[in-house]
């Protein structure tokens, strides 16, 4: 981990290590009460608009919460907040084997609700709910504008993915198409995701969550300073590459001896492909570093090598 920023800023080599004690005992913080409220009346509206159309109220739907915001580890930078509108009407579903699809085949119904209709349908609905204006439609996800009352809401619609493990057993998930098709297919596991955090920050003392917060922070500090690895890392990768490391690693006395201790265990794990192949997302049901990831194992080294330089850890 040698030191290659001495020339990007000046601002954090003159912070000693008290000063990034006290900062990172900032970042460490969950959001202020406001951002908290702003958060929950932008998610209050979606669920409205969906109960008050007349197509989409007919159909089982489910509205969730899902990323930095629920999972708790969302900073002042990540001022929107990611809503999951969940349709149970049709499923994608996932076999492991051809003769568990061949049973399934004379058990499962066709659909007759498609995709592109449900995520047509949505977009009435939150175009009703809150003006033309304030909605666009990307590949991914609906973006609502924010306005005094409400955070920027991203807006994703979801049909329940099923990756079944025997005939009648399987693990519920949710999957979606990109307009444009690239990837074909997502598929998250967020309430996995959810509680599998929670076991992570108990199991912490409650200070994995922090890590991720601080780790978080940064990120946001050395890209504004022209970092260029803390830019190309989003913060899902940095909440997942926390989640790896072991329990040990976050009982320290200080924020400051956290934070190394984290980002030392990660360094030499992130070195070669074989040392961290096996690591999964925090839902633990997707590698962290496969071929249809969005990032490398490289890249990740990349970021916590500069992440360890720019504070300073020796």
């Amino acid at each position: 981990m040698q030191n290659q920023l001495a020339s990007s800023s000046s601002v954090h080599q003159r912070r000693s290590k008290t000063d990034w004690e006290n900062r990172f005992a900032s970042w460490a913080a969950s959001p202020s009460a406001t951002e908290q409220q702003r958060a929950e009346n932008a998610e209050s509206m979606i669920r409205s608009a969906i109960q008050n159309s007349p197509k989409l109220s007919q159909r089982t739907i489910r509205v969730f919460t899902q990323g930095s915001y629920r999972n708790r580890v969302n900073v002042r930078k990540d001022s929107d907040v990611d809503i999951g509108v969940l349709c149970f009407d049709s499923i994608f579903p996932e076999y492991p084997d051809e003769n568990v699809k061949l049973a399934r085949k004379s058990l499962d119904v066709s659909a007759v609700y498609g995709y592109a209709q449900f995520k047509n349908e949505l977009e009435e609905a939150l175009v009703a709910k809150f003006g033309r204006p304030a909605v666009s439609r990307g590949s991914k996800s609906f973006d609502v504008s924010e306005t005094s009352y409400r955070v920027e809401a991203d807006v994703a619609a979801f049909f329940e993915h099923r990756r079944y493990t025997t005939v009648n057993d399987y693990l519920s998930g949710v999957e979606m198409i990109p307009d444009d098709l690239r990837p074909p297919m997502i598929r998250n596991w967020p309430e996995q995701h959810y509680s599998n955090g929670v076991t992570k920050n108990s199991a912490t003392s409650r200070r994995f969550k922090r890590v991720v917060r601080i780790l978080k922070s940064l990120s946001n500090e050395m890209s504004a300073n022209g970092i260029s690895s803390a830019g190309r890392t989003p913060s899902f990768l940095v909440e997942c590459l926390v989640w790896n490391a072991p329990n040990a690693n976050f009982l320290n006395d200080s924020y400051w001896a956290m934070t190394r201790s984290v980002l030392a265990w990660l360094f030499n794990n992130t070195r070669t492909d074989q040392s961290c192949k096996h690591w999964g997302e925090v839902s633990n049901l997707k590698y962290l570093f496969n071929a249809s990831q969005p990032w490398t194992r490289a890249e990740a080294h990349r970021f916590i090598s500069d992440a360890w330089d720019y504070v300073g850890f020796d």
